[in-house]
């Protein structure tokens, strides 16, 4: 039951030809269509985001280039166009490379928990086509707990690497419960985005964003439930911010000395934490002088997202581990799949012995012949009709002298050492 694993991913190719093979969602359910009507393609998950487009498949062949075709043809590509770009993977080195993407250690940003949520649904989707069946079904699901295995048994996810999230990350550590936190975020672009998510995740309730035009802050608003205000009107707002993260491109600073010294004044001292992620800076240096004003700089994040890295690099170490030996219990399992097929054949010949025999021997008790002779009869030749082959097996293997065959069918067959005294 061969499975294969096989696409392009940030490490094998540039983002303008990433994007040329990306599935967009409303072509997706085409894209599933086409592919189960492909020869040999009997199961296939698509998994396509901004870092990789991958097709994991159940494929009764060897040559996997008829889906590399298929996916140029679908896309509209020359052919060939992404040779030099593709890699592929077949069975035990398919389900590792799965489980290593879903616990995010194939991934542009070691260890990032976003990638499973993306599998997740790219399987949920394979799952609406009718593109799942048993085997890729277990596959999926065995990845699934791996990866959470992963984030529950190793570190893995547990370290900011990311400013935005370093940012989020120390708030927790001096706010221990975000959800009583006051936050104002200052400006609107990418980083405070993604720090409004990461703040979303942890539940904080009052969020303002502070934005030079109220336009372009209204999006954010919608995305974060938050209050919106203008730069201008930060210093009458400042005293109602327990947390205070700052992104802008302004040339000049944006909070001074003076302007802390008036909050906390008003806050009766109540701590105040500013994290200053603008290069230029937003906020004076001359705040981290105030008593009980916390100043941390971009500086000061990136030491500690360098030494989260480390850290990330060293639980990936354990979390390999952990994806060595689930692939193991999972071939072990596909494995078994193919006794499946053979324990059918032997319980249906035996059975069909069985009651060829049994039918005889109705017959020869509605002749009148004597009962316990019938039974007898029918005792003795089904006997030696279910003994047969397996005595032939013991004879080959007992005069080929390969005493661990012997001593595996032995096993096999129900018998002991001491069956031999």
């Amino acid at each position: 039951m061969p499975l294969f694993a096989l696409g392009i991913n940030h490490q094998t190719a540039p983002v303008e030809l990433r994007e040329k093979v990306a599935f967009a969602p409303d072509s997706l359910m085409m894209a599933y269509a086409d592919l189960l009507t492909q020869p040999l393609v009997k199961e296939a998950v698509i998994i396509s985001t901004c870092n990789r487009c991958e097709i994991y498949c159940h494929y009764e062949g060897l040559d996997i280039s008829p889906i590399l075709r298929w996916l140029t043809d679908f896309h509209d590509i020359e052919p060939g166009a992404f040779d030099q770009n593709f890699y592929s993977y077949q069975d035990q080195e398919a389900v590792n490379h799965l489980f290593r993407v879903a616990c995010g250690l194939d991934s542009l940003v070691l260890g990032e928990p976003q990638i499973l949520g993306q599998i997740k649904q790219g399987f949920a989707s394979a799952g609406q086509a009718k593109a799942v069946n048993k085997t890729l079904n277990k596959w999926f699901q065995h990845a699934f707990s791996v990866a959470k295995r992963v984030r529950t048994d190793t570190q893995i996810g547990a370290n900011a690497i990311s400013v935005a999230f370093a940012a989020v990350s120390l708030a927790r550590q001096i706010f221990s419960d975000l959800k009583k936190s006051r936050v104002l975020l200052i400006g609107a672009g990418e980083t405070i985005e993604l720090v409004g998510k990461y703040l979303l995740e942890h539940e904080v309730p009052n969020i303002t964003i502070a934005n030079r035009t109220l336009e372009r802050a209204m999006g954010l608003v919608e995305q974060f439930n938050a209050n919106a205000i203008t730069l201008e009107e930060i210093p009458n707002h400042l005293a109602k911010s327990d947390i205070i993260i700052s992104s802008t491109a302004s040339p000049l600073p944006i909070i001074g000395k003076g302007m802390v010294e008036c909050a906390l004044k008003d806050r009766r001292h109540q701590p105040m934490l500013f994290i200053d992620i603008a290069v230029p800076r937003d906020i004076e240096q001359q705040v981290a002088e105030l008593n009980d004003a916390y100043l941390y700089s971009v500086d000061d994040l990136q030491g500690i997202i360098e030494e989260n890295k480390q850290a990330r690099v060293e639980a990936a170490i354990e979390a390999e581990k952990i994806i060595v030996a689930s692939v193991i219990d999972f071939m072990a399992w596909q494995e078994s799949l193919k006794a499946v097929e053979s324990i059918r054949l032997y319980r249906q010949n035996s059975e069909q012995l069985r009651d060829e025999l049994l039918q005889r021997a109705i017959a020869s008790l509605a002749k009148g012949n004597d009962s316990e002779k019938v039974l007898k009869e029918l005792a003795f030749k089904l006997t030696n009709k279910l003994i047969h082959h397996p005595s032939q097996a013991l004879t080959t293997v007992s005069q080929t002298g390969n005493e661990q065959d012997l001593a595996l069918l032995r096993l096999t067959l129900g018998l002991s050492q001491q069956d031999e005294l």
